[in-house]
């Protein structure tokens, strides 16, 4: 059982802004022994003490595993709105007409980053305007500003300041219940999905955001959902980030050859030759697939793939098809995409160029979802349903 099953009652107090130990201490008490009466107890007395000290070594022992020490400390926190962040000259603006949000967005993204692919699938699909801003992922300067220092960052612009939003999934779930129940404004939301902070049985120091696969919805939007559908959607939501995911990098990067041409297309379709300088853009490149391609390795074996990563690659993607062949409909949400489909697209999408796409198309029967998905999103067809 993982750490964060067995606190579950502690992990209840998220919404609390204060900090909640665990003290688990055990305090060993010794009672000194009586001398011995007669000279045949020496032969007690040292069984006594050998008893004595194995207790005192493992009541030590003990006490050091569970002593506090920042060990189980769970500290809640929430993304604070911002004042004021660098004016940073956006890489492109994409304007659709069937907006009617009011919201005010900057995506700050690599283009082909899995999680900013799944970000920008669900604001394509609903028809939200928004700016990008073309992350170097090697130097990153244009997230400095950042205490958190990965992709993608979505700011929203409130009438106060900025509003930071961090991690794919929280930031679908966030815009998803703004679109569906405009009752809370974007800062308010935010405070729904708090962060947490613990340190593992390992000694790991780990974070978890709350709630992130959850909808924050009034009890009068709420009553017009389907449970079951929305459980069925928190899922595969999980399932594409927590084992789909795991397999691009291994088959994306999978021999030298490959890296590179993965790499020469982030930079074609990331429009990397008008964004960065040349030096900056091989230097993307030339380090980049040489690192991914020994990252790739070491994904393969931490996340237990085959030896023939494809086929890892091939046997998740089958597993979508065939739970959407059971529903005997479009999508996973039925005759339109919903948060899953949207999800694993935007995952998908993300190596679209790639030889392992190429062949993951020839392999396996996701391509009919793939190209209706493709013409849901590229038609903001979710525009209607906003």
């Amino acid at each position: 059982m993982n750490f964060l099953a067995r606190k579950a009652p502690q992990l209840a107090l998220v919404y609390s802004t204060t900090v909640s130990r665990l003290p688990k201490t055990l305090s060993v008490r010794l009672k000194s022994s009586s001398a011995p009466k007669r000279a045949g107890s020496y032969f007690k007395l040292g069984l006594t003490g050998v008893a004595m000290g194995a207790l005192v070594g493992t009541g030590y022992t003990i006490h050091q595993q569970n002593n506090p020490k920042d060990h189980f400390v769970n500290e809640t926190f929430f993304i604070e709105e911002l004042e004021e962040i660098p004016e940073i000259k956006p890489s492109r603006q994409m304007k659709f007409s069937e907006d009617h949000s009011n919201l005010k967005l900057t995506l700050f993204q690599y283009q082909t980053c899995p999680f900013c692919c799944k970000v920008r699938a669900f604001l394509d699909y609903y028809g939200v305007s928004y700016d990008v801003v073309e992350v170097d992922p090697v130097l990153r300067q244009s997230i400095k500003w950042s205490e958190y220092k990965k992709v993608p960052i979505l700011v929203a612009k409130t009438p106060t300041g900025y509003q930071p939003l961090n991690d794919s999934t929280m930031i679908i779930s966030a815009l998803a219940s703004y679109l569906k129940d405009s009752g809370k404004s974007m800062a308010e939301l935010v405070q729904c999905f708090p962060f947490i902070t613990f340190t593992d049985d390992e000694g790991v120091k780990k974070k978890e955001i709350m709630n992130k696969y959850f909808l924050m919805l009034s009890n009068q939007q709420y009553k017009k959902e389907n449970d079951k559908s929305l459980s069925d959607e928190r899922k595969w939501r999980k399932w594409a980030d927590e084992v789909l995911v795991h397999t691009l990098s291994p088959n994306v990067y999978r021999t030298r050859e490959e890296a590179f041409q993965a790499f020469n297309w982030f930079s074609e379709v990331g429009e990397w030759e008008q964004h960065f300088p040349s030096w900056e853009r091989n230097l993307i490149i030339y380090v980049g697939a040489s690192a991914m391609y020994l990252v790739g390795k070491r994904l393969k074996k931490r996340h237990n793939l085959k030896n023939d990563v494809r086929q890892s690659l091939y046997d998740q993607c089958n597993v979508w098809v065939s739970e959407i062949k059971k529903k005997g409909t479009t999508f996973l949400g039925g005759q339109q995409p919903n948060l899953a489909d949207l999800a694993v697209y935007g995952i998908l999408n993300s190596i679209e160029g790639c030889v392992a796409f190429k062949e993951l198309l020839e392999n396996t029967r996701i391509g009919p979802w793939y190209l209706s998905m493709k013409q849901a999103v590229s038609a903001h067809q979710g525009a209607k349903f906003v």
